[in-house]
């Protein structure tokens, strides 16, 4: 039953293109609709509320070994909303219908590598399914045949494809060292042998590649360009999902199932996530352009998501995995406000905005809680993991590690205190007087991010039993 959550995305790609099914083109949408909305419903559907030890199911897609926990749930979900809210942003900002099926055509191939990548129990079905989702994300960027876009996506191409090598020479030492690419199989053999120089060298070429997927410090410098070139839709997509899911849950995966903690990795783990915290939220300070900040600001976040990780212990693993929900709905909320403000005013440049709330009412509130989740403050969803990550910091024993990043979070209420001011507080221009609302897409969406960030965060009780304990159980 597994297999499902892949191939019926798939499949329904190949029916919907087939020749003489052309009539039923139209409804691709209804039908991604319909897909993403029970993705959802399945998910939270079986989050299991115990600890566990073993996976809630296992199963095979031909030779591929896939099986579910709560860690795999966590991107399941998330990746289901952001590809829903995806969907409604293309059908405002698509006018083709050839463009808007081609892009639907997409995001379910999107969908199957995600649910693939969340499934995967072998590093080789990890690896094809991860280049599933960076092959459709390379073609995304590049859906409008924009120059900037092109260029963008050129550096990503380059940078990704040093990343895949390096993956891909490490499986490759892996394989000779264990002779299995299952994750159960690898674990216990590099268990025995945690001085060998080869499986050092093969965890180090596996880590790296999973920074640059993830675009952290010092191997950012496509991020930005990507969020802010991209067409609306696909930043919304890439900003909450695509990166995350290429490159911090592989990372929290791998490092889990097959490497286990150790000292040396957790030590690497930590400087890399204070430093991309850091040069994160210095660069988004210096920003004029509203996407290109909230693109320096995904590098900062996903700062966080390696801290708890690299505590090495199952609350900093739990809080990492909730900061990846959380990262994903607030970052898709403010970009889906990036693009309903570039739809009215033709701009995301600062200083040409500002006022916006009197005229864009529903734009600029529920941006305030996108704003006040990403800065971490009570009692929304954001400071509930970023809670969990400095109290597994002092517990792990790395206080001054908590210290750094509790005043690092200053600088993310700088910034983004900034950007609310310079977009939608202040004098409106003038040439914005007579704009409205953005269209009914565009409020939807948002209202359903900034609902999940105020129920996330009033019900922290419930979601910490139903959802977020249970994370702990994954740990090993």
């Amino acid at each position: 039953m597994l297999s499902l959550l892949i191939t019926i995305p798939f499949f329904s790609i190949l029916v919907f293109n087939m020749p003489f099914f052309g009539y039923l083109r139209r409804a691709i949408t209804v039908w991604a609709y319909v897909l993403f909305c029970a993705q959802i419903a399945l998910a939270i559907r079986l989050f299991s509320p115990v600890f566990l030890n073993d996976f809630i199911s296992r199963g095979h897609l031909f030779n591929f070994n896939i099986a579910l926990d709560n860690l795999s749930l966590i991107v399941i979900l998330s990746s289901a909303i952001v590809l829903f809210v995806t969907l409604i942003i293309s059908t405002y900002v698509i006018d083709s219908e050839k463009k808007r099926f081609n892009f639907v055509n997409l995001l379910l191939f999107a969908q199957s590598g995600l649910n693939g990548l969340a499934l995967s129990r072998d590093m080789f079905s990890l690896y094809i399914f991860l280049e599933i989702v960076a092959i459709t994300s390379y073609i995304l960027i590049v859906f409008n045949k924009d120059i900037k876009a092109l260029s963008a996506a050129f550096k990503y191409v380059i940078l990704s494809t040093v990343a895949s090598v390096l993956m891909v020479s490490s499986i490759a030492l892996i394989l000779l060292l264990s002779g299995d690419t299952k994750f159960s199989v690898i674990h216990t053999v590099i268990s025995g042998q945690p001085t060998n120089f080869l499986i050092m060298f093969s965890v180090a070429l596996f880590v790296c590649a999973a920074f640059i997927k993830a675009g952290v410090v010092p191997f950012h410098g496509w991020l930005p360009e990507v969020y802010s070139h991209s067409p609306a839709a696909v930043s919304v997509l890439f900003a909450g999902i695509i990166s995350k899911a290429l490159g911090i849950y592989t990372l929290m995966r791998v490092v889990n199932d097959v490497f286990g903690t150790n000292a040396k990795l957790n030590s690497a783990l930590l400087f890399v996530g204070i430093v991309s915290i850091a040069v994160g939220a210095l660069a988004a300070l210096v920003q004029k352009d509203f996407k290109r900040m909230l693109g320096f600001s995904s590098i900062s976040q996903i700062g966080y998501i390696i801290l708890g990780l690299g505590c090495g212990s199952p609350l900093g693993f739990a809080g990492a995995a909730f900061h990846i929900f959380n990262h994903a709905i607030f970052k898709s909320l403010l970009f889906v406000n990036s693009a309903a403000i570039e739809s009215r005013t033709r701009t995301t440049r600062m200083e040409n905005l500002g006022g916006l709330s009197r005229v864009m009412p529903i734009t600029g509130l529920t941006s305030v809680f996108g704003f006040v989740s990403a800065a971490g403050l009570p009692p929304l969803a954001g400071f509930w993991s970023k809670l969990l990550i400095v109290l597994a910091l002092v517990v792990s024993g790395h206080l001054v590690y908590a210290i750094l990043a509790i005043v690092l979070s200053a600088l993310t209420l700088a910034y983004l205190l900034s950007m609310q001011r310079m977009v939608f507080f202040g004098k409106l221009n003038e040439r914005f007087s007579g704009i409205k609302e953005a269209d009914f897409g565009f409020s939807l969406s948002s209202i359903i991010l900034a609902a999940i960030i105020i129920f996330t965060g009033l019900f922290y009780p419930f979601v910490l039993g139903k959802f977020i304990l249970p994370l702990a159980g994954v740990f090993k």
